[in-house]
């Protein structure tokens, strides 16, 4: 593990939480119990959201297999889809396993990711149980774009503003002041509304993006959609390298908007490169899911040492220096035309002053254009 991960150098705090670095293991699979928690936070992951939680009556079925890899002309994994549903386990065993995880690693961030059915006492039981057995934050999903919203759950109230700001207000009335997070689908037509809602109810932030609701291919032999359970499929969440440039859109979307509300940047980082752009682009911490579950958690210590170098070279003293510097150059099309024609105009008008340019027109005309005192 690089130094780097944990001595300060990189330490940025959003809502009050301090985090080592603005690393975020985000919610899923590489999350989905204690131990597998605390080999993130060995890494050096500096915050980790815990797999999506409901109480334990939710009803929870998952299938085999439930991902797919997209692949690139040359063979490389560019897109990643799954159609898997949140945790299966008891609540109960998770308020085991945050209080395990917050023993070992007392001085790491644990979000606890929270979905429930549209029932105010079960949204608010179910977060101040979180925050009483010892997560640091809460972050709402309300963007699991596949099974759940079947039944009203996910991607289904992510999609519904006014619900968005009913159900955040529920939970940080309970909250205690601990900071809560909106996850935000793509699957909208403008994530600014959303995420305007949520801050209307009550959230310090929020974390864009989750998965986009897609099919990975079709089965050319078999005519089967992939991943193919018993001959059937089911559109499920996109992940990984292709949706990067969807998510810095929509993050950077977010973070102009409000320029003075958290936002974790999710959407394909695999490097150091990836990291750095989503904070460039506005987003104080970035979360990364699929890029651990295809390399390991070991990635960290390249986006660490990356990271550093990154802010050497551009003489920027803190993470925090870096954040939203990217914003100030994005503009509307019509301005990059005004812009351009200026450019054209100032380029011409220097021509204008060259002995090359004398004689191609009348040269009385010439001469009277550059007097600066008319009669």
């Amino acid at each position: 593990m690089s130094n780097v991960l944990t001595d300060g150098t990189l330490a940025v705090t959003v809502n009050g939480l301090r985090f080592l670095n603005p690393f975020i293991i985000g919610s899923g699979p590489p999350s989905t119990n204690a131990t597998i928690m605390n080999k993130a936070f060995a890494a050096g992951w500096g915050g980790v959201v815990a797999k999506t939680t409901s109480l334990t009556d939710t009803h929870v079925v998952n299938v085999q297999p439930r991902y797919g890899k997209l692949h690139s002309p040359a063979g490389d994994s560019i897109g990643f889809q799954n159609i898997e549903l949140i945790s299966d386990r008891p609540f109960e065993d998770w308020e085991d396993d945050f209080r395990k995880v917050k023993a070992t690693y007392p001085d790491r961030i644990l979000i606890g990711s929270i979905m429930e059915s549209y029932s105010k006492p079960r949204w608010q039981e179910l977060a101040q149980r979180t925050i009483a057995a010892g997560c640091d934050a809460l972050e709402l999903n309300f963007s699991c774009p596949h099974g759940h919203p079947e039944t009203g759950m996910g991607a289904a109230m992510g999609q519904n503003p006014a619900m968005v700001e009913e159900v955040t207000g529920w939970v940080t009335e309970v909250a205690g002041g601990r900071p809560v997070w909106a996850k935000m689908t793509p699957n909208i037509a403008d994530i600014r509304v959303p995420s305007r809602a949520a801050r209307r109810g009550g959230a310090t932030g929020v974390a864009a993006i989750n998965t986009i609701l897609s099919t990975i291919g079709i089965n050319l032999k078999t005519l089967r959609p992939t991943p193919t359970v018993e001959g059937y499929s089911t559109f499920g969440g996109y992940s990984y390298r292709a949706v990067k440039p969807i998510a810095l859109r929509m993050v950077g979307e977010i973070a102009m908007d409000q320029p003075d509300f958290a936002v974790s940047g999710i959407g394909g980082v695999t490097s150091s490169t990836d990291a750095i752009e989503f904070l460039l682009m506005g987003a104080s911490t970035v979360q990364s899911c699929t890029g651990p579950m295809l390399q390991g958690f070991e990635m960290v210590t390249e986006l660490g040492d990356g990271l550093a170098a990154f802010l050497r070279q551009h003489n920027f003293n803190t993470v925090q220096d870096a954040i939203g510097q990217s914003l100030k150059y994005f503009t509307t099309h019509h301005h990059l035309v005004e812009l351009q024609a200026a450019k054209k105009a100032a380029k011409a008008a220097e021509l204008a002053n060259r002995d090359t340019e004398w004689g191609k027109s009348d040269i009385a005309s010439e001469t009277g254009s550059l007097v600066s005192s008319k009669e």
